[in-house]
């Protein structure tokens, strides 16, 4: 199959976006979208239609293997897994990949959600609601009926629809994190029981690597005194920054120059639902 450097540099955002979304990792992602076009170009030379909805083919199937090969990986993973942080300083288009094509279905919280999902659930979820492919496409992609495929996006709804709340707004939600923020390093009580839920979760994933809770830890009252106590036991040389991670404010903590930490947010209904602290340094470039 014949792939140019235009191919390339046009397909590759479109990789990487499905990819990510399905796997949850930037490192995996960019490694199987090389795989793909490795394999697309070993491939004989071929009358291909539509290249991109081949190239898709490929990389979902790829996805599709990894999420298999994965699963004993995630079910031994120490503590909450949550998916590698995909950082966009200032949004300075600095590749993975382009800062991807859309900004929708990539929130943590979404993220996470997929998990609950099996990876030909997760393919035709996304093929189908956020890159627009036909059922018919999907269905070749996979090698499914378009009836099979049709339950599977069916049932992938249903378990997603926690999800479905979120907030989005990139603007209000960065001023409910900033005042959290104020709120947190001021002590103001009331105003923390206004922002964060009563049933907030809180996840903190070290992988093992780093010390880090390994159970999620439940209701604002004990996910305060957790952040009050990591806050106070950080080396006064950590530092914070107010950024965009997976297209919605974050804090990125930094210490002697490198990512230490990322802190994600989930808001729903004008409160904080759930936190993400990563702390896995190989998710965080280590």
């Amino acid at each position: 199959m014949q792939i140019s450097n235009e191919d390339y540099v046009l397909y590759k955002p479109l990789l990487f976006s499905l990819g990510y979304r399905m796997t949850g990792s930037v490192s995996e992602t960019e490694d199987l979208i090389q795989e793909t076009f490795l394999r697309a170009y070993q491939l004989p030379e071929l009358e291909v239609e539509n290249k991109k909805a081949y190239l898709c083919r490929m990389m979902t199937n790829r996805c599709i293997d990894f999420l298999r090969s994965a699963k004993v990986k995630r079910e031994q993973y120490i503590g909450p897994w949550n998916p590698e942080p995909l950082l966009q300083p200032g949004d300075q288009r600095t590749d993975p990949s382009e800062i991807l094509m859309e900004k929708e279905y990539l929130s943590i919280a979404y993220l996470r959600m997929m998990e609950h999902l099996t990876p030909h659930e997760r393919a035709v979820l996304l093929l189908r609601e956020a890159f627009g492919f036909s059922y018919s496409e999907i269905s070749r992609m996979i090698e499914k009926t378009e009836e099979n495929c049709r339950k599977l996006f069916s049932r992938s709804k249903q378990k997603m629809a926690a999800a479905e709340g979120e907030s989005l707004d990139y603007q209000r939600n960065l001023s409910l994190i900033q005042r959290f923020i104020l709120a947190f390093q001021t002590e103001r009580t009331e105003d923390l029981l206004e922002l964060i839920s009563e049933n907030v979760t809180l996840y903190s994933d070290g992988g093992g690597k780093v010390k880090a809770a390994v159970r999620p830890i439940l209701t604002r009252q004990r996910v305060l005194a957790f952040l009050q106590g990591i806050t106070r036991n950080l080396p006064d040389e950590v530092q914070f920054t107010l950024t965009t991670v997976n297209a919605q404010p974050a804090m990125v903590n930094y210490m002697n120059g490198r990512i230490h930490s990322t802190i994600s947010f989930s808001i729903f209904d004008n409160c904080i639902a759930e936190i993400y602290i990563t702390m896995n340094p190989e998710k965080l470039g280590g």
